[in-house]
């Protein structure tokens, strides 16, 4: 069964594809600290962990049943008129609603942190109570869209396999060393992030980038044309350069407002 991992590709497979599903994750710690941002400390701590627990699971399940996941992308509805034509498909849809969803969750913490930012904290909190169920229940449903986007880069990192139970076993196993890498450092980044009202608006910045790309994704798989023109999808890479980029920059202003406390 293992004994793919006596060669060295197998090895920069599974490092490589770990080390990715790392770094796609990254959206999914972020929605995590903001959807148990109202939860008791300890409630805070049990959601995460489930909520990385329930992106294992769906991962695995859907490596179980990628040929099935890859039977959604082909389109059921077929759009044709002056102006527009386009090939609806599951997969395009489920990636639709992901994005719809992750805005409207950004657009509504952000109008809670800012517009209400004079109301008692308790007051807030009784008004916009999220219980453990509640919060499990956003995680699952980010979970599916932020799993379809990490499953299909996973297959394809690992289409020069020949062997495709080879190729499943990486993908697992690449699967679970970084959810537990997560685990070890979600809760750590969750509390870090919530204690710092600058680092939460610009984690629900960054999540309404994600929704954003996550529906011009569904536009480009369901070869969308408006007015002649092809929707093309956003390349990550931008993305992740923009969080990066803004990260430095927030870190820089950490450490200027560091040294302004001290001199003063």
């Amino acid at each position: 069964m293992f004994d793919i991992f006596a060669t060295a590709d197998a090895w920069v497979a599974l490092l490589t594809l770990t080390f990715l599903e790392i770094v796609l994750g990254i959206d999914n710690i972020i929605f995590i600290s903001i959807a148990s941002d109202k939860l008791q400390d300890s409630d805070r701590k049990k959601a995460t962990n489930i909520g990385l627990i329930l992106a294992m699971a769906m991962r695995i399940v859907l490596l179980f049943g990628i040929s099935y996941l890859i039977a959604l992308s082909a389109p059921f509805w077929d759009i044709h008129l002056s102006w527009m034509t386009a090939g609806i498909s599951w997969q395009a849809l489920i990636l639709f609603a992901g994005g719809i969803f992750l805005l409207w969750k950004s657009v509504h913490e952000i109008h809670e942190k800012v517009d209400e930012a004079g109301v008692e904290e308790e007051e807030i909190k009784q008004k916009s109570s999220s219980s453990l169920s509640k919060a499990i229940v956003q995680i699952a449903v980010i979970n599916i869209v932020f799993s379809f986007d990490s499953i299909l880069t996973a297959v394809g990192m690992t289409s020069g396999f020949s062997n495709t139970n080879d190729a499943l076993i990486i993908m697992i196993i690449a699967v679970v060393i970084s959810i537990l890498i997560m685990m070890l450092f979600a809760n750590p980044v969750g509390n870090f992030i919530n204690k710092h009202p600058s680092l939460q608006i610009l984690g629900l910045s960054f999540l309404i980038l994600i929704g954003f790309m996550l529906i011009a994704e569904a536009a480009h798989l369901s070869h969308l044309k408006m007015f002649g023109t092809e929707i093309g999808s956003i390349p990550k890479g931008y993305l992740y350069f923009t969080i990066a980029f803004s990260l430095l920059v927030e870190f820089i202003n950490f450490q200027f407002r560091k040294k302004t406390i001290v001199k003063e």
